[in-house]
């Protein structure tokens, strides 16, 4: 007995990728994100791979997972996959305190994101 399986979100020609908790801030993930989206897999890596921030590590971490997922588990060429969406999320936020002068108190807050990136297979062009 168990759950009915359900339908699958992508389309057949779709594989994704799924981080959560990435100790960054939304705004600074994004801008790696909006980097990589509507660019060849391989293009999007070599990028990742060469660039200065941070967080473009882990982004090339999910970017390599959702590739694997496309070639492993869909049977897609890699040769042909771009990214066709990178979207990132808000987690939770550490919330924590600085004294400050006077009896008050200074709030520190520690965002974390979640992101999520789709590669998808292009279709050949015919001749």
């Amino acid at each position: 007995m168990g759950k009915p399986s359900r339908e699958r979100a992508l389309e057949p020609e779709e594989a994704m990728a799924f981080a959560k908790m990435i100790r960054t801030s939304p705004r600074k993930l994004n801008l790696v994100a909006q980097s990589i989206r509507g660019k060849e897999a391989s293009t999007a890596l070599a990028e990742l791979t060469f660039s200065k921030r941070r967080v473009a590590g882990e982004v090339r971490k999910v970017l390599q997972s959702a590739i694997a997922n496309a070639e492993n588990n869909h049977e897609l060429d890699v040769d042909r996959l771009y990214v066709s969406q990178a979207f990132v999320g808000k987690a939770m936020v550490m919330r924590r305190f600085r004294a400050r002068a006077r009896g008050r108190v200074g709030r520190i807050e520690k965002p974390w994101s979640n992101l999520t990136v789709v590669v998808r297979e292009r279709e050949e062009a015919e001749d």
